[in-house]
């Protein structure tokens, strides 16, 4: 079995369908639809003002649709609102960290709107801890923190109860590059474990550690498929390598100018 055939047989973890949102005149999201398989991580990509944000904001439930439908292992955006909510670890583009608080104690307090049973949040709390790399700073005010370990702190309380999803929006902004690295590395090692959405400008971060690249531009989809796929069907004939990241900006640069690839068809997978 291809690869490509072995991920067309895995159970699909998000599903988007004909989703539109409008604020008044402007079309935010422009009838997008894909599906996300089990265990892939995705790499989230489009200008400013694509719909990246608001299509991840749906998703988690912090916004409504204006149409369409979502489902998040198997339940529906809009139907079940806490049941999706209770698989997904969320880590926007502003970390939720409260700045009087400690780490430890905004863990305590997703912990705890998480429902997570007493007895495991002290565990869970350090399990968390070490994965994002905050353990020497579990005990400070939130507020003293470098915007990096803020970032780090951010990407703890999405990792809190071990969601089957994480949507991930731009997780190593402010950073610096060995944090950027462990960061990188973190994120394919949990594609062992979660489903993984990974919004963000950097590049080389999708293809060090995306699967799968899907591109929005002024609301719609206009491609979404492997960095293989993609390579094949925009530089055709070329020679490229995953390690030449520029192959990656030539294509971005393909899609989202005006004159670029027209929109996919909504059944691209």
């Amino acid at each position: 079995m291809t690869a490509r055939a072995a991920a067309l047989s895995l159970p699909a973890m998000i599903e988007v369908s004909h989703l539109t949102k409008r604020y008044r005149e402007r079309l935010a999201v422009d009838d997008l639809s894909f599906t996300v398989a089990k265990g892939e991580v995705i790499g989230f990509l489009g200008p400013n003002g694509a719909g990246k944000s608001t299509t991840l904001r749906i998703l988690t439930g912090f916004l409504p649709a204006t149409s369409g439908t979502a489902t998040v292992a198997g339940f529906d955006v809009f139907e079940h609102p806490l049941e999706v909510k209770r698989r997904i670890g969320y880590l926007p583009e502003n970390p939720p960290v409260y700045l009087d608080l400690t780490p430890r104690a905004c863990l305590e307090l997703v912990a705890g709107l998480k429902a997570l049973p007493r007895r495991a949040v002290k565990g869970e709390i350090e399990r968390v801890a070490h994965l994002a790399g905050i353990e020497d700073v579990l005990d400070r005010v939130a507020g003293n923190l470098s915007k990096g370990y803020r970032q780090r702190v951010g990407l703890a309380q999405a990792l809190v109860g071990d969601p089957e999803v994480l949507v991930l929006d731009e997780p190593t902004v402010g950073l610096d590059p060995l944090q950027i690295r462990e960061v990188r590395e973190l994120v394919k090692g949990l594609a062992e474990r979660h489903t993984v959405i990974l919004s963000t400008h950097i590049l080389p971060e999708v293809a060090m550690t995306c699967q799968k690249v899907l591109v929005l531009n002024a609301g719609r989809l206009v491609d979404f498929d492997t960095l293989d796929g993609l390579i094949a069907k925009h530089l055709p004939g070329r020679q490229v390598t995953l390690d030449d990241i520029a192959f990656l900006e030539e294509i971005y640069g393909k899609l989202v100018s005006p004159s670029g690839a027209a929109p996919v068809a909504a059944a691209a997978r």
